[in-house]
């Protein structure tokens, strides 16, 4: 009885042809068809990590981080300049979606510049535009175009991914107060806060800032009172002090009808070293 087989179906040439064509890592120079070139890193046949395009049109050239297929991340933007003989570099900064997004600087000539946050290709957020004249711009900015009260506050200090990242110094000056401090994606995470040009402010905060001390910076005398306990405590009266160089010693003397616990007396001095009974301690 004859036996029959059946023949396996062959793949055809070109799929293993493009299998072969599909671009993964370091890759030389890649021309397209219209004479744009690359040279990077690609991942499954995208854009992908580190690389330089050169679009032959307009000879403009991107150096920085690609994210399957678009500009994504850091990277410099540069444009062919011919008194130079030189590419002149048009914009520096971050990208997303392979458009400029997060901060960045714009060089619209010699002395025409912008630096600041960016979204979408536009000015968006704060930032600081020069002019040739020697006017300066700087406050919010949307769409492109200058937005809001011109109010000065910026910030100065490390950026990283488009953020502010790293230590930095916010400068309050709509409110006259000034932070410095630690920077995590925007957020500010410890640091201090100091009244800063507050005179000037045009809306400075209702109170300002109280400064921080030791026992020793205050000056005391033996004229100091300590202050009256609240109506809880109306039994209780200050009795005298005595005053040393290191600390405020107050002795309390409790009324003979008033029964209290001590747990429960709060007394508001700053560094007074008190005793009640054979109970001591410090607030």
């Amino acid at each position: 009885m004859p036996i029959s087989k059946c023949l396996k179906k062959s793949e055809p040439l070109w799929k293993g042809w493009d299998r072969k064509a599909q671009k993964n890592g370091l890759r030389h120079q890649v021309y397209a068809v219209n004479g744009d070139c690359y040279v990077g890193e690609w991942k499954d046949n995208m854009k992908h990590g580190k690389g330089t395009q050169i679009w032959k049109k307009k000879g403009a050239i991107y150096e920085g981080d690609w994210k399957f297929g678009k500009r994504d991340g850091y990277g410099t933007l540069s444009f062919p300049d011919q008194e130079m003989g030189k590419p002149r570099k048009v914009y520096s900064g971050w990208w997303k979606d392979d458009k400029k997004s997060g901060y960045g600087i714009q060089f619209f000539g010699p002395k025409d510049y912008y630096e600041g946050e960016w979204c979408g290709n536009q000015r968006s957020g704060w930032g600081r535009m020069y002019y040739s004249n020697g006017d300066i711009y700087e406050g919010q900015w949307l769409n492109d175009k200058p937005h809001g009260e011109e109010n000065g506050n910026r910030y100065e200090g490390y950026w990283e991914r488009g953020m502010k990242n790293g230590p930095g110094r916010f400068f309050h000056l709509d409110h006259g107060q000034l932070f410095e401090g630690f920077w995590v994606d925007n957020v500010a995470k410890c640091g201090t806060m100091i009244d800063f040009g507050r005179d000037e402010a045009p809306e400075p905060t209702q109170f300002p800032i109280p400064k921080v001390g030791t026992p020793r910076d205050r000056k005391w005398s033996t004229d100091n009172q300590v202050p009256r306990p609240d109506s809880r405590l109306s039994g209780m009266r200050p009795g005298p002090s005595e005053i040393s160089p290191d600390e405020t010693k107050v002795q309390l003397h409790l009324e003979p009808d008033l029964l209290c616990d001590p747990k429960q007396v709060t007394l508001v001095a700053p560094s007074v070293k008190w005793h009640l009974g054979d109970l001591t301690g410090v607030f």
